[in-house]
């Protein structure tokens, strides 16, 4: 098993937290007679997806070769990208297969190990999917420590949402003491992460979410100012909070939000792009004339970046960097989160078709069991 330094096994929850929750190993589990419930996709949608694109089948548990441990599942954490996943489009990463499993990371205690540096009662990060019971090889799993922090951080504010925040904005962003960076959706786990550390980094945090209660906790939690993305003055709004423009815009969302910080981008100004949540359910090119042109004289007259990035293109190098940071700013409280928990599997397809609609506040799990 790859031998993890300790500060990767998490952190407790400073102030703002919504839920601090975790697991004792050894939690008895009370379906361990009734097979291996699987969450799988049935058909691909067409737009937006419903219920009837999900399909919950029961499996036999499934048995560790050598090397590989048996998880039952605690946590499993629900993020946007699965919606790509759902798709056959041209991607970065291979679709779910229909009837297959859908994909996910997950928090699981070791039930059976193969590998002497696992053991039955381990907590770990893992990579198992919708489903109550899954194999990981060892050497792609993370020991985690209940003890010392909520498990939970390890799919949130101290995992790959963390991660993406801090890699996206170290790598690209690069914002400097006293430049001015706005994130959209950010009051998800991603977007409150990339404003929160703005603010660690000397700038300013402008944040851009859904709904008074989401704007009011971007001001709890240290942002300089926060928008409604639903107010009918959105970009008069935008003007107001970023007087002298925006040197930094961390992309989330595309579409509306997009159109009223594009004016607003300065010279030099840096655009990592991590998600396009408005256009994810979309089934053709939205309307009106083409802006290309526009967006590439721009480009060329601004002198700005605009990149695409996955997380993972950083992770190697970057991830020790990230987590022996972050893990003090969670402890004292100069990093927060909010986790949103949904209890059981079943309920896995109704919240990630709420989550895609905006209706979940901060990090979305499901606690399978």
């Amino acid at each position: 098993m790859r031998q993890w330094p300790s500060y990767l096994t998490g952190a407790r929850a400073g102030s703002g937290a919504r839920a601090e929750v975790g697991y004792a190993a050894g939690m008895a589990d009370q379906n361990s007679d009734q097979g291996n419930t699987q969450i799988r996709l049935a058909s691909r949608p067409a737009g937006k997806p419903g219920a009837g694109n999900f399909t919950t089948v029961t499996a036999p548990i499934p048995s560790p070769g050598d090397g590989q441990v048996l998880i039952r599942t605690r946590y499993l954490s629900l993020d946007p990208y699965m919606r790509g996943r759902m798709s056959d489009a041209p991607s970065y990463a291979p679709p779910v297969k229909v009837g297959g499993l859908m994909v996910g990371g997950t928090v699981g205690e070791v039930v059976e190990s193969n590998d002497p540096g696992l053991a039955p009662g381990d907590v770990v990060l893992a990579y198992t999917g919708w489903q109550q019971y899954g194999v990981a090889n060892a050497s792609h799993v993370r020991k985690l420590e209940p003890g010392q922090a909520p498990v939970t951080t390890a799919l949130g504010v101290l995992g790959m949402p963390g991660f993406t925040a801090y890699a996206g904005l170290t790598q690209i962003g690069r914002p400097q003491p006293g430049e001015t960076v706005v994130v959209a959706a950010a009051s998800g786990p991603v977007g409150a992460t990339v404003g929160q550390l703005a603010k660690i980094f000397g700038a300013r945090a402008v944040g851009i979410a859904g709904g008074p209660a989401k704007v009011a906790y971007l001001s709890e939690i240290g942002f300089d100012a926060a928008i409604d993305h639903r107010a009918p003055d959105l970009a008069e709004r935008l003007a107001a909070a970023t007087p002298d423009g925006i040197d930094v815009y961390f992309e989330n969302v595309g579409g509306h939000v997009w159109n009223a910080v594009f004016p607003r981008l300065n010279q030099f100004a840096r655009v990592p792009v991590c998600g396009l949540v408005a256009m994810y359910n979309a089934t053709s090119l939205p309307g009106g004339p083409d802006r290309t042109m526009a967006l590439m004289s721009a480009i060329l007259r601004k002198s700005m970046t605009i990149r695409g990035f996955i997380q993972d293109e950083f992770a190697e190098a970057l991830t020790g960097e990230f987590l022996q940071r972050a893990v003090p700013w969670v402890r004292d409280g100069s990093l927060k989160y909010r986790e949103d928990i949904v209890d059981g599997l079943q309920n896995a397809p109704e919240a990630f078709i709420g989550m895609l609609d905006g209706k979940n506040f901060g990090k979305l799990l499901i606690r399978v069991s």
